[in-house]
């Protein structure tokens, strides 16, 4: 049977990581698991709960191909708890997870062949979707010294229709002040690009609160998801924020594409939305566990490090231990029992020499992970 040539896009390499932890973990191995960016948690029990009654007393079927009303009037009131910003519920689009919020975006947004730019390291989905939908994904090389963020002068010399940029990002964790996010959004639409902001970590930050691309500008898509803050990856429910002229172009693509994000994973998330109590516990695991990586991993010999700013990554430069960071993490999964995911995943010209660190799990997990790369790093030298 022939292939398209769209098919042709690269492996996610920290799911087969997991792959080869769950192999470990079959033959009896306990692992230890800093390799998913997987809340360790559940679903908040208000959102199981609220679920679990509404299965008893009603019918879960296709929702508009927009979302639930009551849902996507919730989002636009969070947008005004967390950021001053009066948002119209009509532009909120319910999504089955970011990943579906992202091919509706790019299908949207380009024509086969246009460029979209994004910053190395980042989320290697990205890239591959475009590839699927024909489009030319390219790769801007950030600097340490932005903080693995790209900024306008990255962009001079890049031909683009369309920017792309995640704060937190992943797998830096790092963040865009306002000043900064602003440069880039005015540097997309001067060039009379679309400007995509994925703020899937929004909610996981530590010192300063991130900002929303709409605190900037209207005239933007903003991508976020009940995976990480609200701890449903596998409820697959996401959203989007999409000027008010772009709303019925992705709803008849979302009626055409996916009929609709899963009536009960909606359902568990407007639950969740009210469970700030639990949600607020969960965020001070991650912060205890930010401590404990900032301070466990240059004692394991994983010393070249930057604290980061959201989500829950530590992305360490390893190009002194190794050049060939998947091989690295076969060793550390082999020989030390954690898993750990290689920088080529976000980074295909300098990954090879850097490791990312999750620290989503419990604190006894990564209590358990830290030592155990120490030793491991001990014993090799």
């Amino acid at each position: 049977m022939r292939n398209s040539r769209r098919g042709n896009v690269d492996p996610f390499i920290v799911m087969d990581v997991m792959e080869d932890a769950r192999r470990a973990e079959e033959a009896g191995r306990h692992i230890i698991h800093m390799e998913v960016g997987q809340p360790g948690t559940p679903a908040p029990k208000g959102a199981r709960d609220g679920l679990a009654a509404a299965m008893q007393t009603g019918q879960l079927g296709y929702t508009v191909a927009l979302g639930l009303p009551e849902l996507r009037a919730r989002i636009a009131r969070l947008y005004a708890d967390w950021y001053g910003v009066d948002l119209d519920p009509a532009r909120v689009v319910i999504t089955p997870g970011s990943s579906g919020g992202f091919i509706l975006a790019f299908t949207a947004l380009f024509d086969g062949g246009e460029k979209v730019a994004i910053g190395a390291p980042g989320y290697p989905s990205y890239r591959q979707i475009l590839r699927a939908l024909d489009l030319e994904p390219v790769v801007v090389q950030t600097s340490q010294s932005a903080r693995l963020q790209p900024t306008p002068a990255d962009l001079g010399d890049v031909d683009f229709q369309g920017l792309m940029v995640a704060s937190p990002a992943n797998p830096s964790g790092t963040m865009l002040g306002k000043p900064e996010l602003a440069a880039l959004i005015k540097c997309a639409q001067d060039r009379d690009a679309a400007f995509i902001s994925d703020e899937i970590y929004h909610g996981i930050e530590y010192e300063a609160k991130a900002v929303s691309a709409l605190e900037i500008s209207d005239d933007v898509y903003v991508i976020n998801s009940f995976s990480k803050y609200f701890s449903m990856t596998g409820w697959r429910v996401g959203w989007m924020v999409v000027p008010p002229e772009h709303v019925r172009t992705i709803e008849r693509l979302a009626q055409n594409m996916f009929i609709c994000a899963p009536h009960a994973a909606q359902i568990a998330a407007l639950h969740a939305m009210e469970c700030e109590d639990e949600l607020t516990a969960n965020l001070e695991i991650y912060t205890r566990n930010r401590r404990l990586m900032i301070d466990g991993l240059p004692d394991a010999g994983f010393d070249r490090i930057a604290p980061p700013d959201g989500a829950f990554y530590v992305y360490a430069d390893v190009s002194h231990l190794t050049d060939d960071s998947r091989a690295f993490a076969a060793e550390i999964l082999e020989k030390a029992g954690v898993a750990v995911t290689p920088g080529l995943d976000f980074d295909a010209k300098r990954g090879a020499g850097t490791l990312r660190f999750s620290y989503a799990r419990s604190t006894e997990d990564i209590r358990d992970g830290l030592a155990r790369l120490k030793a491991f790093m001990a014993a090799r030298g």
